[in-house]
């Protein structure tokens, strides 16, 4: 009777300890997430993107309804202004007004870079709901952060096979952003710096993105956001086909 009461005991320790993380890590994302997108955004944002050959630089305005709408225009330089980007929950346009086409970008090319960059299209339709489409596994807790493991759900439809987030306790926002693929190759490295008050909410205001492959050794992608306004009115006009051409002028 003791050795069932002291397995019992071992095995109800066990359960104990294999959910005591789930609920802070995945308060810890879902925090991270409503930080990092609000209710919506309207932002002005540079990007500088570095290869081996060349340095380029972008100028573009983006608007934005949670992570299931956005809209993103470009401004600089003068041979792609006016190229138009829309995403509703899981699909992508693009209009480029010197062919005067709209495009829509299919699934199988949400991997590659966007607009010459680091990032990809599936960063840029923000395409993935963390809290919907990974399982949340608490690795530490320092000092300033935490170190949260991100496994996608087997039926979730998102690219990297895992991540691993760094988080600071003082504005629950990413620091660092470590992206995997299924065969767990560091694929990249992002780091968020500068964190500024935009209004109520803190953001941070750079972006780099390290591509790790070693056919990529020497780029690398800096995003700075100068202006951003979080949680106020945006007009749903921008959130249709009809937009990325009427916005294009």
């Amino acid at each position: 009777m003791k050795q069932k009461l002291f397995c019992f005991f071992i095995l109800f320790s066990l359960f104990l300890f294999s959910h005591s993380f789930a609920g802070p890590a995945d308060d810890i994302i879902k925090k991270v997430e409503e930080n990092l997108n609000g209710k919506t955004a309207v932002m002005t944002i540079s990007m500088d993107v570095k290869t081996k050959r060349a340095k380029r630089t972008m100028k573009m305005d983006s608007y934005s309804i949670g992570n299931k709408k956005s809209f993103i225009k470009i401004l600089y330089p003068g041979k792609d202004k006016g190229i138009t980007f829309l995403k509703i929950d899981n699909t992508m346009w693009q209009y480029v007004p010197r062919i005067e086409k709209t495009i829509k970008i299919p699934a199988s090319m949400m991997l590659q870079s966007w607009m010459g960059s680091d990032f990809t299209n599936d960063d840029l339709v923000r395409e993935s709901s963390i809290t919907e489409d990974y399982t949340s596994n608490f690795l530490e807790e320092t000092e300033s952060g935490y170190k949260v493991e991100l496994l996608p759900n087997e039926d979730a439809a998102v690219v990297w096979g895992k991540i691993i987030m760094e988080i600071s306790k003082e504005y629950y926002l990413p620091t660092t952003v470590h992206y995997f693929d299924e065969d767990d190759i560091l694929i990249r490295e992002l780091i968020y710096t500068d964190v500024q008050p935009f209004g109520e909410r803190f953001y941070p205001t750079t972006w780099l993105m390290l591509p790790k492959e070693k056919d990529k050794e020497g780029h690398e992608t800096i995003v700075e956001i100068s202006n951003a306004v979080f949680d106020g009115d945006v007009s749903e006009s921008y959130f249709t086909k009809r937009a990325l051409k009427r916005y294009s002028d």
